[in-house]
Order: structure tokens, then sequence, then C-alpha cells
């Protein structure tokens, strides 16, 4: 059972629950921004709460499925004609689009130091976290750039951190100027393929570090079974196997240090690649070269690109058997049984035709265009370090 409610920014409900809708849309991501969208009649009392600010709640069976802004609040068609622009007879229709709480995180980028205006902000100073865990590096960006111990102006309303999971692997992080969860997805690359989220409970939205489980021995999707509707796999050869990192220069020296980080087993395999990266720091003394070595050598590897959408049965539901970012297996056409990571939940309702979820699982190139992402972030990496020097 599917029940829609408005919040205002500090999540206190906002009228009634929202009656007479007609369809659902929403998909929730892993260490994403979620989308959605709801449309309904275009009643005043409806239209009056859809305000600027306001927030929308999906319930599913009593708990939250997914709650955040709404980016356009209203979107209205009206009248008459069959054609397009009309057929939408007074009142007329609205639909509305909204994100997750995760969405507004992505809306701050990382400040070199978080504890001062940004009008005195250092010219030449990343912000830089050592030897911490992956966990502890994602929560202290996100809570010094928009939460609780942020500037006042930036502190999201009712943005608290969770309870320490105490995951994650030994990492370091060092930005400026980036955005604050493509730093945070670095991170949870490096610091253990980790995952983060954003929960609302009762009039907090907080914000959790955690985890993913392996569960490739229990969820398994395959068209045997009935829960695998599509699938799509691609093996490539990786874009990288030597990842030869040059650091900045020092100008007392005018030297430079110079680090290489491999993958033999790839290049045995295929063939040796290598890849010029241009490091953002002096010596490899705190491992930021090294760093800088293994996310190409993340980027650039040769995993089998698998895209499928899956659809919940009794026995394997999504959100109560497996979740985001949790690993489960998928069989191929030649019998070969392949794991890989939960990327996106998508769920559709219409009172008329009830509850259809469909799960993607694949790997994050097989979800996106991965040549333009990491164009945009290498040129946003290397925009920090101009702006640095």
């Amino acid at each position: 059972m599917i029940t829609l409610l408005i919040t205002d920014q500090n999540l206190a409900p906002v009228g009634d629950p929202i009656d007479g809708w007609t369809s659902l849309d929403c998909t929730k991501r892993f260490n994403e921004p979620g989308s959605g969208s709801v449309t309904l009649p275009a009643s005043p009392d409806v239209m009056a709460a859809l305000q600027p600010g306001h927030r929308i709640v999906v319930m599913r069976d009593g708990q939250v499925w997914m709650a955040g802004p709404m980016e356009i609040p209203q979107e209205i068609e009206v009248g008459y004609s069959s054609g397009e622009g009309g057929g939408q007879a007074p009142p007329g229709e609205i639909t509305i689009s909204f994100t997750d709480d995760l969405g507004r995180i992505a809306g701050y980028i990382t400040w070199p130091d978080p504890t001062e205006a940004w009008e005195d902000q250092p010219t030449a100073t990343w912000r830089t976290i050592t030897n911490e865990t992956g966990e502890t590096i994602i929560r202290t960006l996100v809570d010094e750039n928009c939460g609780p111990n942020s500037l006042e102006e930036r502190q999201i309303p009712n943005l608290v951190l969770g309870a320490v999971a105490g995951v994650g692997t030994t990492t370091l992080v060092n930005t400026r100027f980036e955005g604050l969860l493509e730093a945070c997805r670095r991170v949870a690359i490096d610091g253990g393929g980790l995952g983060f989220r954003t929960v609302q409970v009762d009039r907090d939205i907080v914000f959790e570090v955690y985890e993913p489980r392996d569960l490739s021995a229990t969820a398994r999707f395959s068209f045997g079974l009935g829960n695998l509707r599509h699938l799509r796999a691609k093996i490539s050869a990786p874009t990288v196997t030597h990842a030869l990192v040059a650091g900045t220069e020092d100008e007392d020296t005018s030297s430079r240090t110079f680090v290489e980080v491999a993958d033999p087993s790839a290049a045995s395999t295929w063939y040796r690649v290598e890849k010029f990266v241009d490091g953002s720091a002096a010596d490899d003394s705190e491992g930021e070269l090294t760093q800088a070595g293994r996310e190409e050598l993340a980027g650039g590897a040769s995993p089998v690109e698998l895209a499928t959408v899956t659809v919940d049965t009794p026995d394997l539901v999504a959100g109560r058997d497996f979740d985001l970012g949790d690993r489960v297996s998928v069989q191929l056409p030649n019998g070969t049984e392949v794991t890989d990571v939960v990327r996106s939940i998508h769920l559709q309702a219409s009172p008329a035709s009830g509850e259809y979820v469909t799960t993607l699982v694949g790997s994050a190139e097989a979800t996106s265009d991965p040549q333009m992402v990491r164009v945009v972030q290498e040129l946003t990496r290397r925009l920090g370090r101009i702006t640095a020097r």
C-alpha cells in the first residue's frame, strides 16, 4: 500500500495525505540521489500545499520508501483539446517531480576550510584527511559541509549523522571545490566499497554509511526463476593496467615524485595499457599519489559490464531481502553465474494497476556514460589543482 505525504523543510506534515493520485514513479540509486514523480488532479487543496521548499514522503507498507525535496512542485496541464497540451479538463492534472534527501547533499561542494566563511577561504590549501576509515572520512565531509557541525548558513535542516557502523578500510581524501557527493563516492570506493544514504526517521534526516552485503548465494536472478526480465552483458579489455602517477613539481627543487600503480593480473590476462595521471601532491608521503593510481585502475578495470532488469517475486523482494549496494548473482544464458551490485530500485504504482518493482543490477559503466563521467570528474579535480597553485 502506497501513502504520499507532504512535509515542510522541518519534516512537519502539511495537510492530509495526498488523495486521488493516479501514478507514481520513483527510483532509488546506490550512492546517488534518487528521483521520482507523482501525478494527480490539480485540486486547490493540493496545490496550496505544493510550495517551494516542501518535501514529499513516499510510504510503502507503512515504511518510508523515499523522501526528499520537491524539485518541481507544480507542473500543470489543463485543457479540452485532444492534442498536445490539452485533454485534461479543469481543474487539470498536476505532476510533482522530486528527489531524495541525498539530493540536498549533492548541492554542496567541499570547502578547503569548512570552518571559515567563503570570503576567507585559503587560496592554496586542500581539505586533507588521512589515516582514517572510509566511513569516518565520509561522515566528516558531510558533517563539516552541510551537517550539524557546518557553518550555520550551510546546514541542512534536521540533517543528523546516524550511529557509527564501524565499517571501511583506512584511506584518505584530498579535495578542494569538488562536488561533495563525488568526493564521498571516491572515498567509498577506495575505503572498502562502502554505501551511504539518507533515511527519514521521525523528524530527522539521518545520514548513514554502511557496508553492502554479499548476498550472491541467496539473492539469485535468472530467467528460469522467473525474476529476470532483461539482461545485457559485455566483457571489455581494460583501459589502463599501469597508472603512471606524477606528483606536482616541487618549487624548491624543480623535481617531481613518480609512482607506478599496476594491475599485473589484468596486464597478463589482456595486455599492458599505460596511462599518465597528473597527481595533486608533491610527494607520496600520505599515499595520495598511490590513491590516485588506484582510482584510475578501478575506473579502467575490465569487469563484466552487466545490466539487468529484475522483478520482485514472493521469495525475493527488493528492500526486504536485498537493497542498494548489495551483491547479488545473475545467471547468464550459458549457465554461468556472475555477481554484481544492486545499482537502483524502481517503484511504479497506480491505484488501477497496483505496484511494480524492478531492480537494476550491474556495473556503474553499464548504467551511465563512463567516458563523459570520467572526463567531468577529471576536469573537476584538475580545476581544483590549478586553483590551489
